[in-house]
């Protein structure tokens, strides 16, 4: 599972998070009421009295309860998927590759109240899967998966993608994942790790701990790889040939 990509602009999003048009109320609102009731059990009319307008707001500004809660996925922090082009460009190397990935998939960490809430719902819907669910597979699971194998399988100069590879992706993202679904024990244990100004140590560190983990695959597919033995003198085709015509005479 993915969660968010560094796509809405800083200012922009910081602007929406203070509540300062009925959209982005609306939107806030959703999304918490959302993450702790889930889909079901949350009303149009509560949503609209949280972020205080009237139901036909929602229907102007999403078209209808479906819609806006599809909207409190990909809105606050824009789609894993949209990051793709920004970590697979092939021109990149493998550490800036990394960085890359893991600094737009960290980078909503910098804003705590929304990524408690983002990660609630996200739990949600994989417990209690909605009509959200197929899409949110496709643009936050597997695309960005499959592009981040692509990225490993160039860089390791491995020419098919195997078990292996899918392996290595599925633990990088792992990282991540870490670091989002264990948000109130890392500020519990060490605040310090937790704060906005921590993030960005936090892509240097994980992206040299990822190209730790890539060595390491490397230098086992070199030890697993059979050994190549150097061609025998005299068992070329030329000689079997004349033994068997020197036989026939």
């Amino acid at each position: 599972m993915s969660f968010g990509a560094h796509v809405i602009p800083a200012a922009q999003r910081a602007a929406r998070s203070d509540g300062e048009d009925t959209r982005a109320r609306l939107l806030r609102a959703a999304l918490q009421l959302f993450s702790e009731k889930g889909f079901a059990q949350t009303s149009v009319r509560a949503i609209a009295e949280a972020a205080g307008t009237n139901v036909a707001a929602i229907a102007y500004h999403f078209g209808d309860k479906a819609q806006l809660y599809t909207a409190t996925f990909y809105e606050p922090f824009g789609s894993g998927s949209d990051l793709i082009p920004v970590f697979a460009d092939p021109a990149l190397d493998l550490g800036e590759a990394l960085s890359r990935y893991f600094a737009g998939f960290l980078e909503p960490l910098k804003h705590d109240d929304l990524v408690t809430q983002s990660v609630r719902l996200h739990i949600r819907e994989l417990l209690d899967p909605t009509h959200v669910w197929p899409e949110l597979f496709e643009r936050e699971c597997r695309a960005p998966h499959l592009a981040l194998v692509q990225v490993l399988r160039r860089h390791m100069g491995v020419t098919e993608v195997d078990d292996d590879i899918h392996r290595l992706a599925f633990s990088l993202a792992g990282l991540v994942m870490q670091m989002w679904t264990q948000r109130d024990a890392l500020q519990g244990i060490t605040p310090q790790l937790a704060t906005e100004a921590a993030v960005e140590q936090w892509v240097e560190r994980l992206t040299g701990y990822a190209l730790d983990m890539v060595r390491g695959d490397i230098a086992r597919r070199q030890a697993d790889a059979p050994p190549v033995r150097p061609a025998r003198r005299g068992t070329s085709q030329t000689p079997r040939t004349s033994h068997k015509k020197a036989s026939n005479t």
